[in-house]
């Protein structure tokens, strides 16, 4: 005698395919019962139409003759390992009773699905127990876009391979801005990998320092090869490429009017007029690195485990962990980068030492704070490092109260600014342009400008100089948010 235990019936219950049920079928609902029997999953459709519904079986289909507003329809149908309930046809009101009909009938477990053509229609079919509603206009347009998204990244792809196919005979100057973050590098760092597969000689440049503690431990953990400016200029190069600048002169020592080849940013440029054969700039992307990754991914170029690791630690910094300025590119990239990193470099970067002279910086700008209203501005005076400046802006922004930060210091030519912000009501990047000019800006939540002395080097007495770049700063910046300064 065949003995079935608890466990033995339970396992044979396992066995039996769950089951679909397809309340009309029109081109939707024929669409998707022709993908899920593919899929190899067990399909009922229910249709009014005789002649449609001997098509089906035809077909192979299991398929009845009903009317999905006829309350009587559900004890016609065996709905035993039904899980999905779908109600397809164009008919809103049809729908909407079948909800009403079958809700009353099935197991909580199974879900509903329906269709619907307008919002209105949406919102009754939830609120009658559906637990999904869609319209197939909403769904032809976003897969329409997604489609024509992926035209355009194969367009973008396949111009920029063939830019750089057009100078394979040439040498390349991979330009970053001055005192590069991981962004800037790994995105250098991704374009050069790109010119190499193509046959193309290419060094990234950069000028200033790589002042940061985690930007310089970035460099020697990966081992990254950068040149500096300062020593040959673009002597010896044929081809420019600006990569997260787009200026030629801006942020970068690359002379001013310069021809360039190559501008790839996801920083706005303003209303200033951007030049070069090849331009790829896109605000809404949180990194360049970003860019750079869906470039390796379309020219099918192999990532190296350095490669990747640099890119993704330049998308995490500059959307801070994903919570500043996040596109679901940036996700997306993330998501691909990361099965390839070296994530025990990822967690030495994470816990860098921090240098004294971020440390003094920091106390100069808690020692110094002007608090108006929820802006904090501090003037730390003399720095050596201009790195040091979004550390201290990131850190006062914690504090209660404050939803914009602003620090700025005095080198021996230029006032260095940087800026932060949560405060949805500004962009900073616009601020900061409005008050500092167009060597200012960034995005809505983070941003910096630098300004040449001019008239105030000419002060010999350092204090003074510090006191009237003060004034100076904090009376522009608050000019351009709209806020009264303190005396006025």
């Amino acid at each position: 005698m065949l003995n079935l235990s608890k466990d033995a019936d339970s396992n044979l219950k396992s066995t039996v395919k769950p089951r679909y049920l397809v309340l009309g079928s029109g081109s939707v609902g024929f669409a998707l019962a022709k993908e899920l029997r593919e899929s190899n999953k067990l399909v009922i459709i229910v249709d009014k139409d005789e002649a449609k519904v001997e098509t089906l079986r035809e077909e192979g289909f299991e398929a009845i003759v009903g009317d999905i507003s006829d309350p009587e329809l559900v004890d016609k149908i065996d709905l035993k390992n039904v899980v999905v309930i779908l109600f397809l046809t164009s008919n809103n009101e049809a729908n909407r009773k079948g909800i009403e009909n079958f809700k009353k009938a099935i197991n909580p477990d199974v879900q509903l699905f329906s269709r619907a053509s307008d919002i209105i229609n949406k919102e009754k079919m939830e609120d009658l127990g559906a637990d999904y509603v869609f319209m197939p206009s909403k769904l032809v347009a976003s897969s329409l876009s997604r489609s024509l998204e992926r035209a355009e990244s194969v367009h973008r792809g396949n111009r920029l391979a063939r830019w750089l196919k057009g100078i394979r005979d040439k040498r390349l100057a991979i330009v970053i801005h001055d005192n590069p973050d991981p962004d800037a590098i790994s995105s250098g760092l991704a374009l050069k990998e790109i010119a190499k597969s193509i046959g193309v000689e290419a060094n990234i440049l950069y000028h200033g320092r790589i002042g940061h503690q985690e930007n310089k431990a970035f460099v020697n953990l990966l081992g990254i090869d950068l040149g500096k400016m300062e020593e040959n200029g673009l002597k010896g190069y044929d081809e420019i490429a600006l990569i997260d600048c787009s200026i030629p002169g801006v942020n970068n020592m690359v002379p001013p009017n310069s021809f360039v080849g190559i501008v790839i940013d996801h920083h706005p440029p303003g209303e200033t007029e951007i030049k070069a054969e090849y331009i790829d700039i896109r605000p809404n992307f949180g990194a360049t690195a970003t860019i750079m990754t869906k470039y390796l991914q379309q020219l099918n170029i192999n990532i190296s485990k350095t490669l990747a690791t640099a890119l993704l630690y330049g998308i995490r910094t500059d959307t801070q962990d994903f919570k500043r300025k996040t596109d679901p590119a940036d996700l997306s990239a993330a998501s691909y980068l990361y099965p390839l990193s070296n994530h025990g470099i990822l967690d030495q970067l994470e816990q860098p030492s921090m240098a004294i002279e971020t440390l003094e910086v920091l106390g100069e700008a808690i020692r110094n704070r002007q608090v108006l209203g929820s802006y904090l501005l501090s003037n730390v005076g003399n720095i050596r490092d201009r790195d040091t400046l979004p550390q201290a802006a990131d850190y006062l922004l914690s504090l209660e109260g404050i939803s914009t930060t602003v620090v700025f210091g005095v080198t021996e030519d230029r006032i260095y600014i940087s800026g932060r912000s949560n405060d949805i009501r500004i962009n900073l990047g616009e601020v900061m342009r409005q008050a500092f000019g167009e060597d200012a800006g960034g995005h809505a939540n983070a941003a910096g400008a630098q300004i040449p002395l001019g008239v105030f080097s000419a002060t010999k007495d350092r204090q003074t100089l510090l006191r009237l770049v003060n004034e100076a700063v904090v009376k522009r910046f608050l000019s351009a948010v709209g806020v009264e300064s303190v005396g006025e």
